[in-house]
C-alpha cells in the first residue's frame, strides 16, 4: 500500500513539476536556423518561404488563420456582412501601433489591400482580392469593403494582406530592405547572407507577447552545419525542415519534432506556351511517366502522399478520379506518340536549388520521365535566379515547392485562371475559368464541393502542373523551445507564443 501512496505521490509531484515547467519565461533570443537568405522581405510582392517566415513576424492582417485552418480577428476586432454578401465593415482594433509607434488606422488597411490590387506592384497575390470593387475608410477605426460579387474565401484572403503604414511607404523606405509593420517582433538588422535581427515589439497589442526578446534567423544553406548546430544548441529552432533532416534528428539527445500535415506541395510546372508542353497530351503523358508513391518512399521517407490539385483532406478528390495517376510509362509513350513525338522528347527543367526535397524530388522525377521518352536537361539554380526565371516563364519545366491555402479558391484561381497572378504556365481554359468563378463566388460550401471536384479532374491530368507530393510539415526544436505550434500553411505566428524554459 506504501509503494501505491509513494508512486501516486511521486506522479502528483511530477505533474505539478510539469505544470510549473509551462509558466512561460520572459526574454532570451532563439536562434533560428534559416535555409535560405530572403530575397526581400515586401510580403506583397514576396513568393518564397524563406521571405514568409520573417515578415509573418513583422506584419499582420485583418484577419489571421489559425491551425485548424479557420479565419479569426486579428487587426479587425469584428465585422458584419451584408443581407448581399457584398459590403463587409470591419471594426478596427483600437490600441494598435506600429513598430514606429504611430497608430494603426483603417487608412493604413485600405492603403495596403490597394496597394496589392495595384497592378503597378505586381503583387502574386493580387488575384485573391480581384473581386474587391472598393475600400476605403470611412473612420479611424471603420473600413469598408465593397464586392463585385459574393467571395467565400473573403475572410481567409485577407489574412494574406499584410498591413503597412501608408506613411511609412509613401515615404519611399524600402520595404524589401526595411520593412516596418504592427507584428510582434520589428526589424532591427540584417546581415545579407548571414542574420536577420528582429526584436520584440515593447507596444504590442496582444497582452503579455511575445515572450521573446529577440528573433534571429542565422542563413544556413548546408543541412549538415544546421543539424549539428540544433544538436549542440547553436540554434534553437529550425523551421519547415525537410524530411531527410528530420529523420536524422529524430532520435538527437534534447531535440524535439513538431509535425503538422503540409498543405506545401511539391511540383513539375510545364510552359504551356512551348513545344512540347503546348499540347495537352503530352501534359498527360507526363503524368502517366511519373510514380509519385516511388517519390514517397525515396524522397519523403514514407512521410507524404501523392497530391492531387488540392490538399486540403476536405476538399481533395480520390486519386481514382484521376486515371493519369496510375503509372503507366507505355500509355505515357503512346500519348507522345499520338501528340506528333514518337521518338520521344527533350526539354529543360529549372529547380530551385534552396529546397533539398525539391533537388532530390527532381532527380528521381528525371529518372522516371526518362522511362518514358521524357529527357530532362536538369539545372540548378540559386533561389534568386530561379524566382527570376519562374516569375518571366523563362522555362520549358521547372521543379520546386508551392504553398498551400486554407480555401481551395486561394492557390487554384491565381495558379490556374487566365491571367492569373501566379500563373507563370500561360494557361488558359474557358472550362477551368468559368468553373473557378463559380468556386469563388458561391457561398455554400456544400454547392462548392461539386465544382471543385470537377476542377480537380479538370487540372490533373492535363492541366500545367504535375502535382508530386504532399509531406508532413516538420519543424525541429530543442526540448527548452515552449510554446510553439505548427500551422499547415507553414505561418510562424505561434512565435508570439513561444519562450525558452530555463
Amino acid at each position: 500500500m506504501k509503494g501505491r501512496r509513494f508512486g501516486f505521490l511521486m506522479a502528483l509531484i511530477l505533474a505539478m513539476g510539469w505544470s510549473f515547467a509551462q509558466t512561460p519565461v520572459r526574454g532570451g533570443t532563439l536562434q533560428i536556423g534559416a535555409d535560405a537568405s530572403p530575397s526581400g522581405l515586401d510580403p506583397h510582392v514576396a513568393t518564397a518561404f524563406a521571405s514568409f517566415i520573417v515578415t509573418g513576424q513583422i506584419y499582420e492582417g485583418l484577419t489571421e488563420i489559425d491551425e485548424r485552418l479557420r479565419p479569426r480577428p486579428a487587426l479587425a476586432e469584428s465585422w458584419t456582412v451584408s443581407p448581399d454578401g457584398l459590403t463587409y465593415t470591419f471594426k478596427v482594433r483600437s490600441g494598435v501601433t506600429f513598430h514606429d509607434g504611430k497608430p494603426l488606422t483603417a487608412g493604413d488597411i485600405a492603403f495596403s489591400i490597394n496597394r496589392v490590387r495595384d497592378p503597378k506592384t505586381g503583387s502574386p497575390i493580387a488575384s485573391r482580392v480581384n473581386l474587391i470593387k472598393d475600400v476605403r475608410a470611412t473612420s479611424p477605426t471603420q473600413l469598408v469593403v465593397e464586392l463585385s460579387q459574393p467571395f467565400a474565401p473573403m475572410l481567409i484572403e485577407l489574412a494574406n494582406i499584410a498591413v503597412m503604414s501608408e506613411e511609412y511607404v509613401k515615404a519611399g523606405n524600402d520595404m524589401q530592405r526595411r520593412p516596418m509593420g504592427t507584428g510582434p517582433f520589428a526589424f532591427k538588422e540584417w546581415v545579407p547572407d548571414t542574420y536577420i535581427l528582429l526584436e520584440r515589439h515593447p507596444r504590442y497589442w496582444r497582452q503579455g507577447r511575445p515572450y521573446l526578446d529577440a528573433l534571429r534567423y542565422n542563413i544556413v544553406p548546408d543541412a549538415a552545419t544546421r543539424q549539428v548546430g540544433l544538436a549542440s544548441g547553436t540554434y534553437q529552432f529550425l523551421p519547415n525542415i525537410d524530411p531527410s533532416l528530420a529523420v536524422t534528428l529524430r532520435n538527437t539527445p534534447n531535440v524535439k519534432l513538431i509535425t503538422t500535415q503540409d498543405l506545401a506541395y511539391s511540383l513539375i510546372g510545364m510552359n504551356v506556351s512551348r513545344k512540347p508542353f503546348d499540347n495537352p497530351k503530352v501534359r498527360e503523358a507526363l503524368n502517366y511517366a511519373l510514380n509519385r508513391q516511388q517519390i514517397v518512399q525515396a524522397v519523403y521517407f514514407g512521410n507524404g502522399t501523392p497530391a492531387g490539385p488540392l490538399g486540403l483532406r476536405s476538399w481533395a478528390s480520390p486519386q481514382s478520379a484521376f486515371p493519369c495517376y496510375n503509372t503507366n510509362p507505355a500509355r505515357a509513350r503512346e500519348l507522345l506518340a499520338q501528340a506528333g513525338y514518337p521518338n520521344g522528347v527533350d526539354f529543360g527543367m529549372i529547380v530551385i536549388g534552396s529546397n533539398k526535397t525539391v533537388v532530390d524530388a527532381a532527380q528521381v522525377v528525371q529518372q522516371q520521365l526518362a522511362q518514358a521518352g521524357f529527357r530532362a536537361r536538369v539545372e540548378v539554380l540559386e533561389q534568386g535566379k530561379f524566382i527570376q526565371e519562374w516569375r518571366n516563364s523563362n522555362f520549358d519545366t521547372f521543379a520546386s515547392i508551392n504553398g498551400g491555402n486554407a480555401d481551395p479558391d486561394g492557390y487554384l484561381f491565381r495558379t490556374f485562371s487566365t491571367g492569373g497572378s501566379t500563373n507563370v504556365f500561360k494557361y488558359s481554359n474557358p472550362t477551368v475559368d468559368r468553373l473557378l468563378n463559380q468556386g469563388r463566388t458561391t457561398v455554400n460550401e456544400e454547392a462548392r464541393r461539386p465544382i471543385y471536384a470537377r476542377l480537380q479532374v479538370e487540372l490533373a491530368c492535363q492541366g500545367p502542373i504535375a502535382h508530386l507530393v504532399y509531406g508532413t510539415l516538420f519543424s525541429a526544436a530543442r526540448e527548452n523551445v515552449q510554446g510553439f505550434k505548427p500551422i499547415p500553411t507553414r505561418s510562424l505566428i505561434y512565435l508570439r507564443d513561444t519562450w525558452l524554459a530555463r
